[in-house]
């Protein structure tokens, strides 16, 4: 009789254990806050906000995601992104690699000058080897990557004259990403690169006082209708700007498997969509330069000849990159990409 009752004693704290547990690890907040450095309109932002309404839709409300646009949770400083999620600040992000590189610096291996020709080559590096192992320095440093997105490659635009050689670059002063590589890439080419924020860049433009930029055509040059400060656009692929779903550590933990399973395929589903519209018209039928041109300017598509005069010209920002970025790295990403 004393074993039963023994038993019976042991099996019910076994089960208020579980059950303070389950609670522990259940207790969900009324709203989780995700960072997007862009607004809501564009391939971006529109997939930011179909995983959050695929998230609350599929959790029946349980996790309830808020967007937070145009950069609203890090105060104008979009590199303090990662670090605000390791910290938990920030639930979740759809962010750009080139924002998250201070912190993971093997990210810029998509930054490398005139590396990536094509979108088959990215996603050939990111489900290989090099996207497994960026994912998994990812979450070593304290946020769970969920899915890859996109922005797009980085296209040059400019006011005075149509860029197709290293020579005709030369002297522009071009607003570009305040990141080093990209200072060091426009520096190569003799370019005069100047870091400013987007709203600043675009008041620079209408007065003339900045020459160009460097952006994806779906996500900044066509919704900005760049056309109507600059004419002349190279089609270059200098770099390519993938996006990353993650979610901070701190809050990933908090939640059921099988809502991390909900919020993982959630990911997977809006993403691929962010992909297509990001792509949408840049290949194929390239829909989308025919709108440049139709509003006027003058689009230069670059050869693989063009393409290596400028991989030349920049090819001591990619050696010394290389090693920064980790070369064992990027031999990996180079076997991929046949070189």
């Amino acid at each position: 009789m004393k074993a039963r009752a023994l038993w019976a004693i042991l099996a019910a704290m076994a089960i208020l254990a579980t059950a303070s547990s389950w609670t522990m690890a259940g207790t969900y907040k009324d709203e989780y806050k995700m960072s997007i450095v862009v607004g809501p309109k564009g391939p971006w932002g529109e997939g930011a906000q179909k995983f959050a309404d695929l998230v609350r839709e599929r959790t029946q409300g349980r996790i309830n995601i808020k967007c937070y646009f145009a950069g609203q949770l890090f105060a104008g400083k979009q590199t303090n992104e990662f670090m605000l999620m390791r910290q938990g600040v920030i639930d979740f992000a759809l962010a750009s690699t080139i924002n998250w590189s201070p912190q993971v610096p093997s990210l810029n291996l998509f930054a490398l000058p005139f590396f990536f020709e094509s979108y088959e080559q990215l996603d050939a590096v990111k489900n290989g080897p090099p996207g497994e192992e960026l994912f998994r320095q990812i979450e070593e440093r304290g946020v769970v990557p969920l899915a890859w997105g996109e922005n797009g490659f980085r296209e040059l635009t400019n006011r005075v004259r149509a860029v197709d050689s290293p020579e005709a670059i030369k002297g522009l002063k071009v607003r570009v990403v305040g990141s080093p590589i990209f200072i060091d890439t426009f520096r190569a080419l003799e370019a005069n690169p100047i870091n400013m924020n987007w709203g600043e860049a675009q008041t620079a433009f209408q007065q003339g006082t900045v020459d160009g930029q460097e952006n994806p055509v779906n996500a900044v040059i066509i919704p900005y209708q760049l056309w109507q400060v600059h004419k002349y656009i190279s089609i270059w692929h200098y770099a390519i700007d993938p996006l990353i779903l993650g979610a901070s550590q701190q809050t990933w933990k908090t939640f059921s498997p099988e809502d991390q399973a909900i919020v993982k395929q959630a990911a997977l589903d809006a993403c691929a969509w962010e992909i297509q519209q990001a792509r949408q018209g840049l290949q194929n039928d390239m829909a989308a330069l025919d709108t440049l041109r139709q509003n006027g300017m003058e689009v230069t598509v670059f050869t693989p000849q063009m393409r290596t005069a400028f991989r030349e010209k920049t090819r001591a920002v990619y050696t010394d990159w290389k090693e920064k970025i980790g070369a064992d790295l990027v031999t990996q990403a180079e076997k991929l990409l046949g070189r």
